[in-house]
């Protein structure tokens, strides 16, 4: 028996950032791949030119290797299909588009987008799917020499064959069936010259080699005249999987009244790739293990048969769970380079790698060592909070703690304990005037590795300021 390997793609429009719906789909794809030891391939549909753009393929280029994906064939790399941008394959098309004239299965239509709109709602109130009405299906040759010459555009609509089953097997939902008659002549290259997305992207997974199309299932009704067209062709129909949309937590499609949701805005945010990984694979697919999931481990998992029905909701509280388990796997190297941004460029790596190891577990993002950088390169601000805690504590209590800590010589416990004995403090009595005064907040890192990255100087200055400020 022959063995068929497993061949997917991601086939997205360069018209804007990469969504994380379409981000969910590219990793899918890539997993299931790769789980199969298949080839994932990258292919560009950018017919629509006035929207694509070249900026826009490679940021999608940047962010897809960002996720941790890369491609055994695509418009970088080549491949032996050669041409992996539609805007590349018109010829190809053309000579599809004739096999099926040829055959007698296409017709121009002149129908305008007014008219086709107002049939559209016609059908519709009176309870009819809103297929084509045929209008053009028709005409003579006279009739259709006639508008050409009034200079009509002209689409070219696929002659769908009446009162036929189409069914097929949906790895997600099962056995899909579709009646022809339901489904009314469709365009496949519009009145521009521009194929349509129902026949150049048919044509191209045939061409290709695609095995499995995994996408989202708003596309499931596209299926069925997919499979007409490459059944009129000859050519070799794959295996469909729709999985469902993404969603918000409130239940609607998931859209930027959500939030930031481009891929390339939570990359600006900070947040890592296999934390983004970790949680969209868990999105529409179950995975057999509850905890965090690295390269290997999520390819190992990746089930086909574990791709649900169910809505899969996107939650940032959950995305940030998996931001969290991300921090803590990252190297002491790694930690420092990822925030970087944020350090001071006038200090030496061996102590920016001690304020590193100070403050990473109260760091989720980059931008959250930016308040530890001020505590101890520069001088920090105090906030309401830490101001009412030193009021509360009084200036007594911070002259004998200046006194204490100017006398040198103490690392922090020896110092706050000696200052529990000279004040009759102790617990969060004694530690938090403390932080509110050499920190200007009530929360944060240890304070003994913080302060030890502080001049002495600099932490009496501070205990010498709070004093004035609890008078």
């Amino acid at each position: 028996m022959s063995f068929t390997p497993l061949v997917t793609r991601f086939a997205p429009a360069p018209t804007g950032h990469l969504h994380l719906g379409n981000a969910r789909t590219a990793l899918l794809n890539f997993l299931a791949a790769r789980h199969a030891g298949g080839q994932f391939i990258l292919r560009v549909e950018d017919t629509d030119e006035a929207r694509s753009s070249e900026e826009f393929m490679r940021e999608l280029f940047q962010d897809l290797h960002w996720l941790g994906l890369d491609w055994d064939e695509g418009p970088d790399i080549g491949g032996p299909h050669i041409a992996y941008r539609q805007q590349q394959r018109r010829q190809i098309y053309e000579e599809w588009l004739g096999k099926l004239d040829a055959a007698g299965l296409t017709y121009p239509c002149f129908c305008t987008p007014g008219e086709l709109n107002i049939a559209r709602k016609q059908l519709l109130a009176a309870g009819k799917p809103p297929r084509y009405a045929g209008t053009c299906r028709n005409l003579t040759e006279e009739q259709r020499a006639e508008r050409l010459v009034k200079g009509k555009a002209a689409a070219l609509r696929f002659r769908v064959p009446p009162a036929r089953i189409i069914t097929f097997d949906d790895v997600v939902h099962g056995e899909q069936r579709f009646n022809t008659d339901d489904i009314g002549d469709f365009i496949i290259r519009r009145a521009d010259g521009s194929t349509a997305f129902f026949f150049s992207n048919a044509i191209d997974d045939a061409l290709m080699g695609i095995t499995l199309v995994l996408r989202g299932d708003d596309h499931l009704t596209n299926t069925p005249r997919q499979m007409l067209i490459l059944q009129a062709l000859d050519l070799p129909i794959p295996r469909y999987a729709h999985v469902a949309l993404l969603q918000g937590m409130d239940g609607a499609k998931l859209s930027k009244r959500h939030g930031d949701l481009s891929l390339r805005d939570l990359r600006k945010r900070g947040y890592l790739p296999g934390a983004v990984r970790n949680h969209l694979v868990r999105l529409g697919h179950t995975c057999a293990t509850d905890g965090w999931l690295d390269e290997a481990a999520m390819k190992a998992e990746f089930d086909l048969k574990r791709l649900g029905r169910a809505a899969a909701k996107f939650d940032e509280a959950q995305l940030r769970h998996w931001q969290k388990e991300g921090v803590a796997r990252l190297s002491p190297e790694d930690f420092l380079l990822w925030i970087s941004s944020q350090l001071p460029t006038d200090v030496e790596t061996s102590r920016l790698a001690q304020f590193a190891a100070a403050i990473r577990h109260n760091v989720e993002f980059p931008a959250d060592a930016k308040l530890w950088v001020d505590v101890v390169f520069s001088t920090p601000e105090t906030d309401a909070e830490a101001l009412a805690k030193m009021q509360e504590a009084g200036p007594d209590f911070f002259a004998t703690a200046a006194e204490l800590f100017a006398a040198g010589g103490k690392e922090f416990r020896q110092f706050a304990r000696e200052l529990g004995e000279r004040t009759g403090r102790k617990g969060p009595a004694l530690y938090m005037p403390l932080r509110a005064a050499l920190t200007g907040v009530l929360h944060g890192p240890e304070l003994g590795p913080l302060l030890a990255l502080i001049d002495t100087k600099e932490i009496v200055a501070r205990l010498e300021k709070a004093r004035r400020l609890a008078g």
